[in-house]
């Protein structure tokens, strides 16, 4: 993932604990698997990132950090839209989009967070309350701020609709669809990819018309 660059030992070791922690998770994966895959020794990989424990932190707060910066520079364009009610939906769909491609083109990402929803690394809680919960009420101050501008979605759940679009978006990615066949399609199947997000779309300009006068 783009949090990681470089290619010295740290660098790779986080970069194949990112990827085990995000298929295997946290309690299914072990130093030795990592240093295996890496072609190093538990000493040499304690040394240069700690201890499991440490080692996942640090995986989780890189994954925070680049989820981080695209929601930051989203809520910057979002800020900068026009107050109209039709400026303001088309931003927060923007919004919609920039995130659902982040999860796209990271999919590690996701999966780490889908992860800790099952409970794995269970004994971190302070990963929830550090990352992930600041940043949602960051996100969800930013939308209240320009729905009231608009005078839109007065009764919007603005809460639920941010982790609505945070668990469709992740779960879309790592998951897809089942067609009437039985036959799993994800994101690399263009016209399954566009019906989700037409879809998506549609939730949350529902959310958001909710109670708008003139809707």
């Amino acid at each position: 993932m783009s949090a990681l660059p470089g290619d010295g030992p740290r660098e790779r070791i986080l970069a194949t604990a990112t990827r085990l922690f995000a298929e295997r998770g946290y309690d299914a994966t072990s130093t030795r698997a990592i240093g295996d895959a890496v072609g190093l020794n538990i000493a040499t990989v304690a040394y240069h990132v700690g201890a499991k424990p440490e080692l996942y932190r640090e995986v989780m707060r890189r994954a925070h950090l680049a989820q981080r910066r695209v929601v930051t520079e989203a809520l910057t364009r979002l800020h900068a839209c026009g107050p109209t009610p039709a400026e303001t939906r088309a931003a927060l769909l923007a919004f919609v989009d920039d995130y659902l491609t982040f999860c796209l083109e990271h999919p590690e990402v996701p999966a780490l967070w889908m992860r800790r929803w099952l409970a794995e690394g269970a004994d971190h809680s302070d990963i929830e309350s550090e990352f992930a919960g600041p940043l949602v009420a960051e996100v969800a101050t930013a939308v209240r701020a320009v729905l009231a501008r608009a005078g839109l979605g007065p009764d919007a759940d603005v809460e639920m609709l941010v982790f609505t679009i945070v668990w469709t978006s992740h779960s879309f990615g790592q998951a897809g669809v089942i067609d009437p066949a039985g036959t799993r399609r994800g994101p690399l199947d263009l016209p399954v990819l566009e019906r989700f997000r037409r879809h998506l779309h549609t939730v949350v300009t529902a959310v958001l018309d909710r109670g708008t006068p003139g809707t």
